[in-house]
């Protein structure tokens, strides 16, 4: 049986449930997300890391298209409230947008400030957020919101380097990763590169959720709605 970890999706674990695979997403597989623009991309991350948060799994959440305070709005909007979660140290952000130039927001234990055109910095505080995260629970989720952002300001090969590395740190330490990636945003040898490096392959386009590769299970695909309660099959 291959044991997978609640998405926060409803229907989803339902959809990905087999004789062999308990529903939802493997256990310490990496996983991307990925489809055209405006989809529920986001959505879907912002559910899977509060499921975790909800059940005491810490998240490790890489936000480099919104700052801790939009990504924090955009949850409540989707009655994700995660102050709580970043009160009590459960949820480690690390913000490649927000301008700290004037000295706000303040950086904390576990609110932590880099810049999309610096992956080495990235890297390194990813080093970090791991070994803090893991003294604390040896299960915990990643989620890379998104790739397109670090491609964007630096050369792809560097970044896809990048990105291997990291879901490599995070499934090292017991992690389940999750990267999202916008359809022919960049060029299509990179979005060819980017699903040979994943375990599983989930599209998004506005009307079905595709699950293309997953461990265990076949193709299978489901109509999905978005809710003020996120993204519901």
């Amino acid at each position: 049986m291959i044991p997978c970890i609640e998405s926060g999706i409803p229907g989803f674990d339902e959809l990905t449930h087999t004789d062999t695979v308990t529903g939802g997403i493997p256990e310490n597989s990496s996983t991307l997300i990925y489809g055209p623009p405006k989809t529920g991309k986001t959505i879907f991350c912002n559910q899977f890391a509060y499921k975790g948060l909800f059940i005491q799994e810490p998240c490790l959440y890489i936000t480099t298209d919104h700052g801790i305070k939009q990504l924090e709005n955009n949850m409540l909007e989707f009655l994700l409230p995660i102050e709580k979660f970043i009160d009590d140290n459960s949820l480690y952000v690390i913000d490649t947008v927000t301008d700290v130039s004037s000295g706000l927001p303040i950086e904390s234990e576990t609110i932590i400030f880099s810049h999309n055109n610096n992956p080495t910095d990235i890297m390194v505080k990813v080093g970090s957020a791991v070994n803090y995260i893991n003294k604390e629970s040896l299960r915990f989720r990643s989620v890379l919101d998104s790739a397109v952002n670090l491609l964007g300001y630096n050369d792809y090969m560097l970044i896809v380097r990048v990105l291997k590395a990291y879901l490599m740190r995070i499934n090292e330490f017991g992690g389940t990763p999750i990267i999202t990636y916008t359809e022919d945003a960049v060029d299509k040898r990179v979005e060819t590169m980017l699903k040979s490096m994943v375990d599983n392959i989930i599209r998004l386009d506005g009307n079905n959720l595709t699950v293309e590769a997953m461990k265990g299970i076949g193709k299978r695909s489901s109509p999905y709605q978005i809710t003020n309660k996120g993204i519901e099959l």
